[in-house]
């Protein structure tokens, strides 16, 4: 339960079950596809790809138009990242730890926040 309440929820977001996309997704499954393409060419990561289409082109969740997610997507046009983006987001939240390390000899809790990471 909670410290301070007597609640003892576990709620959180649930995606609703369906196979086909919602009613208000006017794009067709190829122009999406060119469009996280597009995306990818630029630079940017899965996880920034959907957000993109969420905010910009009212996407709510690609699996839900295309049936496929879109890491599987970018493999299969031979545009995902040789490492997986979350171990990346690791490799380099390490770096930053280390720089910040070196400045700041004294900060131990960083450098228990390094041992975690790593």
């Amino acid at each position: 339960g909670r410290m301070y309440s007597k609640g003892k929820g576990i709620a959180r977001r649930c995606l609703p079950y369906r196979t086909r996309p919602p009613s208000w997704v006017q794009i067709s499954v190829n122009d999406l596809v060119e469009q996280i393409v597009k995306l990818a060419k630029k630079g940017s990561t899965p996880s920034q790809i959907g957000v993109t289409l969420r905010d910009n082109y009212g996407i709510p969740q690609v699996k839900g138009v295309t049936g496929s997610k879109i890491l599987r997507i970018l493999k299969k046009h031979g545009l995902a990242p040789q490492i997986p983006e979350d171990l990346f987001m690791l490799i380099k939240k390490a770096v930053n730890i280390r720089k910040h390390l070196e400045k700041n000899r004294p900060d131990k809790d960083s450098k228990f926040r390094l041992i975690l990471t790593e």
